[in-house]
């Protein structure tokens, strides 16, 4: 009884009860001052989360995101603090901008990171003239790859008209573990770098040196030797 006394007294209310009632009824004042109020908050959750290769600012942009819908949904009649109820929603927009980031770049990054199977590669002004001669002679190497590997290679990197898949989903897909597709998307990268399998690619980029033959056995050999230990 107490308690609902307060309440209706004032003295329980939430200091910033108004403000939130003002907001979420459109008014952009309010909604500014609270945006700006609690924008340390955003700043700390998104220092706090492992942000790959997304941008720190289109962090700091989805987290404000995540703050605006945390102030047109919070009741500060309930009791909990605001940052209480506002810093998952902050935390759940930074990590849904890290996936689409990732998403959307992963069909990018395939070119390039499928190319460090050559060391060193970087794409002066001929290379990028025939991105697409290079886009279609990685593509042939992959569909010479064994069945198996082939098929975790166009689905890591989403190759085709697919979504790039991380390795767990690959896995529950074939029925094997995680760690499986790790070492069979090893495989198919020693596969490619092969100069048996390469030399197109290696016309192309004029990659020929003995240093860089050297490198591939060397990779090989190296992968030769942990398959061996695993196998006893």
């Amino acid at each position: 009884m107490k308690s609902k006394e307060k309440r209706e007294s004032g003295l329980g209310k939430h200091p910033e009860a108004k403000l939130f009632e003002q907001a979420q009824a459109g008014c952009r004042e309010s909604l500014n001052q609270l945006m700006e109020k609690h924008e340390p908050l955003v700043l700390y959750a998104v220092k706090r989360q492992n942000l790959g290769d997304l941008p720190y600012q289109e962090a700091i942009q989805a987290g404000r995101i995540g703050l605006w819908q945390a102030i047109q949904k919070y009741d500060a009649g309930r009791g909990y603090r605001f940052s209480t109820y506002a810093y998952p929603a902050i935390v759940h927009q930074v990590w849904a901008a890290v996936k689409v980031h990732c998403v959307a770049n992963r069909k990018a990054y395939a070119l390039r990171e499928l190319q460090l199977f050559l060391p060193n590669w970087e794409a002066g002004p001929a290379a990028c003239q025939a991105q697409a001669e290079l886009s279609t002679c990685l593509h042939e190497m992959v569909q010479g790859l064994p069945a198996r590997l082939q098929k975790v290679v166009v689905a890591y990197y989403g190759l085709g008209d697919q979504n790039p898949r991380v390795l767990r989903q690959i896995g529950l897909q074939m029925g094997v573990t995680r760690q499986r597709i790790q070492q069979l998307k090893t495989e198919a990268l020693v596969w490619l770098r092969h100069p048996a399998h390469s030399q197109d690619l290696r016309d192309l980029l004029k990659r020929h040196s003995q240093q860089e033959y050297e490198w591939a056995e060397e990779m090989a050999q190296n992968w030769l030797r942990r398959r061996a230990g695993r196998h006893g």
